[in-house]
Protein backbone atom coordinates (compact mmCIF):
# COMPACT_ATOMS: atom_id res chain seq x y z
CA UNK A 1 0.00 0.00 0.00
CA UNK A 2 1.72 3.69 -1.05
CA UNK A 3 2.07 6.09 1.12
CA UNK A 4 -0.53 8.06 0.41
CA UNK A 5 -3.19 5.69 0.83
CA UNK A 6 -1.93 4.34 3.84
CA UNK A 7 -2.52 8.06 5.51
CA UNK A 8 -5.32 8.51 4.06
CA UNK A 9 -7.22 5.01 5.49
CA UNK A 10 -5.50 6.10 8.82
CA UNK A 11 -6.87 9.45 9.04
CA UNK A 12 -10.42 7.90 7.90
CA UNK A 13 -9.88 5.74 10.95
CA UNK A 14 -9.02 8.83 13.22
CA UNK A 15 -12.60 10.16 11.83
CA UNK A 16 -14.75 7.43 12.84
CA UNK A 17 -12.96 7.73 16.15
CA UNK A 18 -13.51 11.45 16.23
CA UNK A 19 -17.82 10.24 14.74
CA UNK A 20 -17.74 7.79 17.76
CA UNK A 21 -16.99 9.75 20.71
CA UNK A 22 -19.27 13.16 19.26
CA UNK A 23 -22.01 10.39 19.70
CA UNK A 24 -21.34 9.67 23.14
CA UNK A 25 -21.21 13.67 24.09
CA UNK A 26 -24.21 14.08 22.00
CA UNK A 27 -22.61 16.66 19.53
CA UNK A 28 -24.90 14.84 17.05
CA UNK A 29 -23.98 17.43 13.82
CA UNK A 30 -20.26 16.93 14.72
CA UNK A 31 -20.49 13.03 14.64
CA UNK A 32 -22.18 13.26 11.21
CA UNK A 33 -19.65 15.62 10.00
CA UNK A 34 -16.69 13.43 11.23
CA UNK A 35 -18.68 10.10 9.91
CA UNK A 36 -19.42 11.90 6.65
CA UNK A 37 -15.43 12.89 6.82
CA UNK A 38 -13.92 8.70 7.17
CA UNK A 39 -16.41 7.90 4.32
CA UNK A 40 -14.93 10.44 1.97
CA UNK A 41 -11.23 10.50 3.16
CA UNK A 42 -11.48 6.46 2.98
CA UNK A 43 -12.67 6.95 -0.98
CA UNK A 44 -9.81 9.29 -1.34
CA UNK A 45 -7.25 6.47 -0.23
CA UNK A 46 -8.46 4.38 -2.71
CA UNK A 47 -8.29 7.12 -5.41
CA UNK A 48 -4.62 7.24 -4.29
CA UNK A 49 -3.92 4.07 -5.43
CA UNK A 50 -4.56 5.55 -8.87
CA UNK A 51 -3.10 9.02 -8.49
CA UNK A 52 -6.65 10.20 -8.89
CA UNK A 53 -7.81 12.77 -6.94
CA UNK A 54 -10.45 15.93 -7.08
CA UNK A 55 -10.59 19.11 -5.47
CA UNK A 56 -14.78 19.17 -5.43
CA UNK A 57 -16.25 16.69 -3.11
CA UNK A 58 -18.90 15.77 -5.66
CA UNK A 59 -16.29 15.19 -8.20
CA UNK A 60 -14.73 12.21 -5.74
CA UNK A 61 -17.94 10.93 -5.12
CA UNK A 62 -19.09 10.82 -8.72
CA UNK A 63 -15.90 8.93 -9.54
CA UNK A 64 -16.13 6.47 -7.17
CA UNK A 65 -19.86 5.76 -8.22
CA UNK A 66 -18.64 5.41 -11.97
CA UNK A 67 -15.66 3.47 -11.33
CA UNK A 68 -16.10 1.61 -7.59
CA UNK A 69 -19.87 0.94 -8.09
CA UNK A 70 -21.84 0.79 -11.34
CA UNK A 71 -18.53 -1.57 -11.97
CA UNK A 72 -19.99 -3.71 -9.32
CA UNK A 73 -16.67 -3.35 -7.40
CA UNK A 74 -18.48 -2.21 -4.11
CA UNK A 75 -21.92 -3.20 -3.55
CA UNK A 76 -24.63 0.15 -4.30
CA UNK A 77 -25.33 -0.29 -0.25
CA UNK A 78 -22.20 2.25 -0.21
CA UNK A 79 -23.34 4.85 -3.06
CA UNK A 80 -25.69 5.23 -0.89
CA UNK A 81 -24.67 6.01 2.18
CA UNK A 82 -22.00 8.44 0.89
CA UNK A 83 -24.75 10.11 -0.61
CA UNK A 84 -26.73 10.27 2.88
CA UNK A 85 -23.72 10.86 4.78
CA UNK A 86 -22.72 14.16 2.12
CA UNK A 87 -26.46 15.36 2.52
CA UNK A 88 -26.64 14.99 6.14
CA UNK A 89 -22.97 16.48 6.73
CA UNK A 90 -23.60 19.45 4.20
CA UNK A 91 -27.01 20.14 5.95
CA UNK A 92 -26.01 20.36 9.63
CA UNK A 93 -22.64 22.43 8.51
CA UNK A 94 -24.22 24.67 6.36
CA UNK A 95 -28.32 25.22 6.87
CA UNK A 96 -29.46 27.06 9.69
CA UNK A 97 -31.93 24.86 12.22
CA UNK A 98 -31.40 21.78 11.39
CA UNK A 99 -32.41 19.22 13.75
CA UNK A 100 -31.07 15.23 13.34
CA UNK A 101 -32.00 12.30 15.93
CA UNK A 102 -29.34 10.53 17.87
CA UNK A 103 -30.84 7.44 15.43
CA UNK A 104 -30.33 9.43 12.38
CA UNK A 105 -26.73 9.88 13.93
CA UNK A 106 -25.63 6.38 14.71
CA UNK A 107 -26.96 5.29 11.40
CA UNK A 108 -24.52 7.68 9.92
CA UNK A 109 -21.90 6.13 12.16
CA UNK A 110 -22.70 2.73 11.22
CA UNK A 111 -22.60 3.23 7.78
CA UNK A 112 -19.27 4.65 8.02
CA UNK A 113 -17.68 2.13 9.82
CA UNK A 114 -19.07 -0.63 7.19
CA UNK A 115 -17.99 1.79 4.63
CA UNK A 116 -14.38 1.92 6.27
CA UNK A 117 -14.11 -1.68 6.72
CA UNK A 118 -14.86 -2.34 2.69
CA UNK A 119 -12.32 0.46 1.74
CA UNK A 120 -10.02 -0.90 3.82
CA UNK A 121 -10.32 -5.05 3.30
CA UNK A 122 -10.36 -3.98 -0.70
CA UNK A 123 -7.35 -1.82 -0.20
CA UNK A 124 -5.49 -4.87 1.83
CA UNK A 125 -6.67 -7.68 -0.52
CA UNK A 126 -5.30 -5.15 -3.69
CA UNK A 127 -2.13 -4.98 -1.38
CA UNK A 128 -1.09 -8.50 -1.51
Amino acid sequence: MRDLTKYRLERSKEFLESSKVMLQLNFLKDSINRSYYAIFTAVRALLAEEEVDFKKHSAVISYFRRNYIKTGIFDVALSKYIGNAFKFRNDCDYEDFVIVSRAETETQYNNAVEFYEAIKKFLESADQ
